[in-house]
């Protein structure tokens, strides 16, 4: 049985750093966008992952609408600003965790989770009560409070964290958020405590933390140094997703931030990469060719089995 503490009054919102006291409960929206109702706005297989996620058959992703961080490249902008999602009720959300296992997804996967994690901590729960038995995966952005995360210490199986910056002037410009690493770090420990090594079975992960960094278009140094951050803090306890999909939203130019208007070059990539492997990285994931594309991108327009579960609801 799950602590009353899992479920702390909305009232005042304190669940990512931006501790905006926004009143969730009573309807209000955080920073984030959200009130305390659960949105969605994608329920799918999902077969763009890592491949120890993804799998066979695809990870069970469930696309969470809002985000604390709202970071001006945004690839998923569409649900990041609140602009798409259904509310569903913790059964409904039980329900799907429960359909995409029975599709026979790798796992059940939370994206942009945060700032609805104590609602998903009872959904999770609930869901294992009814013979959830697929890992859970969170999904984030990396930008929560650790005692958010400790909420979900035994209910999360694998941990996927983004590690956007290095530095505090890019985490500021491009997410408002100046103190992002020194964040993201603390989380990742926690992370990492909750994991600890990582186990495989048939290919597929079933407990250990991958950190996700998108290398973005000029700034190789920063990615580098996330790179030796992250291997001198865990070693090979962790796995490390080098990305190269950055796709430049077509009015980013216009917002402000001309620099961000172009794809990762291959010389870029291929730097990052090589400081990996001669700091001596091994456990990795890497992409190859021309990955910045729209396959990334899923279409928010086709709700998936979103579909499905509200035309329950109307019966």
């Amino acid at each position: 049985m799950l602590q009353k503490s899992r479920y702390a009054d909305a009232a005042q919102c304190r669940i990512c750093p931006r501790s905006c006291g926004a009143d969730r409960a009573g309807g209000r929206t955080g920073y984030c966008g959200e009130s305390a109702a659960v949105r969605a706005a994608r329920i799918s297989l999902h077969m763009w992952e890592e491949p120890c996620i993804s799998g066979e058959h695809g990870s069970g992703t469930v696309f969470f609408s809002g985000c604390p961080l709202k970071c001006v490249f945004c690839q998923n902008k569409d649900i990041a600003l609140g602009n798409k999602g259904e509310a569903l009720t913790t059964d409904e959300l039980c329900s799907a965790f429960l359909l995409l296992q029975g599709k026979q997804a790798a796992n059940i996967n939370l994206v942009t989770p945060t700032h609805f994690a104590p609602q998903l901590a009872r959904a999770i729960e609930r869901a294992k009560a009814r013979g959830l038995i697929i890992p859970v995966v969170y999904n984030t952005g990396n930008y929560e409070r650790v005692e958010t995360l400790k909420l979900l210490d035994g209910l999360v199986d694998v941990y996927l964290p983004d590690l956007k910056y290095k530095s505090e002037a890019l985490s500021r410009r491009y997410s408002n958020a100046p103190d992002y690493f020194a964040r993201a770090a603390e989380e990742i420990d926690e992370m990492v405590r909750q994991t600890k090594g990582a186990v495989f079975e048939n290919g597929l992960m079933k407990r250990g933390t991958i950190v996700r960094h998108m290398v973005l278009p000029g700034y190789t140094k920063d990615s580098r140094e996330i790179i030796s951050y992250l291997y001198g803090a865990y070693g090979d306890d962790i796995y490390i997703s080098i990305m190269n999909q950055y796709t430049p939203p077509a009015d980013i130019g216009q917002k402000g931030f001309p620099e961000l208007s172009r794809k990762v070059t291959r010389r870029e990539y291929e730097k990052v990469i090589d400081h990996a492997i001669e700091t001596g990285v091994a456990n990795a994931f890497i992409q190859e060719g021309e990955t910045a594309k729209e396959s990334f991108i899923p279409d928010f327009d086709d709700a998936g089995l979103l579909k499905s579960i509200l035309e329950k609801r109307e019966k």
